[in-house]
């Protein structure tokens, strides 16, 4: 099996989805950065999602080696979201720190917005991803077959992108991949109750997988139900790697690998 062994020097990993931006962590940036490299989690993707979300994850970007920014707006916010809010983040995907777009998406399953502003927000996002040529970092809950429409009539393969937090099953994956989308799999798919979520990570092909913490939420097991941070990111390596029937390093290689190509990293 395949066991974290913090007496062997473990592979360097990639968070591919964390919120050091979050209030949670935003009073100890540094702590949390450094209590992460010392698992050996050396790259992260700091991933906004509002106005604040965005300019902390540019400034946690330009300040940690390491951590690259991910703009956007994602769907349980987009009240917020108008030419303005668009101008400034048409104008933030000029900045060397930021390396894609997101999170944006559909979400349907909070009450806080309609399904046609979400849609209309989304629709912005992609454009802008369009034009910069930049990945996009995908949210979808309760909503995957409009979701899918909007990445298909879109045209997503020509710049890219990654299904974050993928709690869907085999077959869902599957739709998403014939796009040419990366998998991003959190705690989620650590979880018992989480079978067909597992179902899923067994067709993803090695060179389209990814992980990630989506911290402060969702830590994986042994520790769910606790708030997630990005050193726990290993937990989720290490369970996915046994259920593919590879070693540790092996996956964390992998999955840093994946994420270099798709975000287009040295």
């Amino acid at each position: 099996m395949a066991i974290y062994d913090p007496t062997k020097r473990p592979a360097d990993s990639f968070d591919t989805h964390t919120h050091l931006n979050d209030d949670a962590f935003w009073h100890d940036v540094a702590a949390y950065w450094a209590r992460a490299r010392e698992y050996r989690v050396v790259e992260m993707n700091i991933v906004g999602y509002d106005t604040v979300g965005n300019e902390r994850a540019i400034e946690i970007a330009h300040e940690f080696e390491g951590a690259h920014a991910i703009v956007g707006w994602q769907p349980e916010d987009i009240n917020g979201f108008g030419p303005a809010e668009l101008a400034t983040l048409r104008k933030q995907l000029s900045d060397p720190a930021v390396i894609g777009l997101g999170e944006m998406g559909l979400d349907y399953y909070w009450d806080t917005t309609t399904p046609a502003d979400q849609k209309k927000a989304f629709q912005a996002q992609l454009d802008l991803a369009k034009e910069f040529k930049l990945p996009v970092t995908i949210h979808a809950r309760d909503a995957f077959d409009d979701v899918y429409a909007m990445l298909k009539e879109n045209d997503v393969a020509q710049f890219g992108g990654v299904m974050h937090s993928f709690a869907g099953d085999e077959n869902e994956v599957k739709r998403f991949l014939d796009l040419g989308m990366y998998i991003s799999f959190s705690g989620i798919a650590t979880f018992k109750n989480a079978k067909e979520v597992q179902k899923a990570v067994q067709v993803v092909p090695r060179d389209r997988l990814l992980v990630e913490t989506d911290a402060p939420y969702l830590a994986p097991v042994p520790l769910r139900g606790k708030q997630n941070e990005p050193m726990f990111v290993r937990h989720t390596i290490d369970n996915l790697a046994n259920q593919l029937g590879m070693e540790y390093n092996e996956l964390a290689e992998l999955t840093r690998e994946n994420a270099h190509r798709l975000w287009h990293l040295a």
